[in-house]
């Protein structure tokens, strides 16, 4: 059986459920392993591009392009 029809057996299985407990570790289960499959993806940065990095910042706040934490959150409400 190839990954397509797994997936559609898989998801016809899932839209048959009734238990709320179940679909909530379902959902728990695919977080998790995206996160962990995302974890395992990581590369660090180099020593240089974390210069790099710091040496952007530091020219952004001199050239006035900052905002504090808090304007920020509300210009996302808005």
């Amino acid at each position: 059986m190839n990954l397509e029809a797994r997936k559609i057996i898989m998801t016809q299985e899932f839209l048959r459920l009734d238990d709320e407990n179940m679909i909530r570790d379902i959902e728990d289960f695919l977080r998790q392993k995206k996160s962990d499959l995302y974890e395992k993806n990581l590369t660090p940065m180099s020593l240089e591009q974390l210069n790099d990095e710091i040496e952007q910042s530091l020219a952004n706040e001199r050239e006035g392009r900052w905002i504090y934490a808090e304007d920020l959150g509300r210009k996302i409400d808005k």
